[in-house]
């Protein structure tokens, strides 16, 4: 029963990643990360005797044990990989925000010259 189970939840999460893929919400490199650890997670609900032979070559006692350090390093693993893309995109809006903050005082500086051309030769804008 539980492989069923097990089995229902990692194939519903597989059909969830390749939905959100599908509709442009996760980006590839996601993906297959999560298809990865899916296809992983499938194969140990499909065959237990393999957590269980890991567990005994590495010598961890209870096959679970090796299942929670498995699994928390791959999350910490993803939260460190995420904490970088967040610092990367925070330093692409911060440089974008100082060019935009460039462009805003040069595009403010030629309109105060076309506007002060403009009244030197007594015009009020340019030509219709």
């Amino acid at each position: 029963m539980s492989l069923l189970m097990g089995s229902i939840v990692v194939v519903a999460i597989l059909f969830f990643v390749f939905e959100m893929l599908r509709r442009q919400k996760l980006r590839e490199k996601y993906a297959v990360l999560w298809i990865v650890i899916g296809i992983g997670t499938l194969l140990l609900a499909a065959f237990p005797a393999l957590l269980e032979q890991a567990s005994g070559l590495l010598g961890i006692q209870v096959p679970a044990n090796l299942l929670f350090i498995t699994t928390l390093v791959l999350l910490v693993g993803v939260c460190l990989h995420l904490s970088r893309e967040q610092s990367q995109a925070e330093d692409e809006v911060r440089i974008l925000c100082e060019e935009v903050a460039l462009l805003k005082v040069e595009l403010s500086a030629l309109q105060q010259s076309v506007g002060s051309h403009a009244r030197q030769d007594g015009t009020t804008g340019p030509a219709a």
